[in-house]
């Protein structure tokens, strides 16, 4: 089975910087799920406050599967994350592993 890495990149609003970054320790606290490998959160080099969430699915079932909603307390800090970004700043990206077969 080919992993699948979905991506979603996006800037948050400086003056909203300090509040993005306290919310992560509990956004990745809550992020779980069946055939889910890793969450991770990157900010890119050279440009601050612009961010990649990067979701490694151990296949495109587990991502096709993945809801975030379940959690009522994962889609309440995933609103207010909403609130601090850029407009029109979001991106996404899913990329299926290449494999020899």
């Amino acid at each position: 089975m080919s992993k699948v890495i979905f991506a979603v990149q996006y800037e948050i609003e400086a003056a909203k910087r300090d509040v993005y970054l306290s919310s992560l320790p509990e956004l990745k606290s809550l992020i779980s799920a069946e055939g889910l490998e890793s969450y991770s959160v990157f900010e890119l080099k050279g440009k601050p406050n612009s961010f990649e969430e990067m979701f490694v699915f151990s296949s495109y079932e587990a991502y096709d599967a993945y809801d975030d909603a379940e959690n009522e307390r994962l889609s309440m800090l995933i609103s207010k994350i909403e609130t601090l970004k850029v407009n029109n700043t979001t991106k996404y990206n899913v990329l299926t592993e290449v494999t020899s077969n």
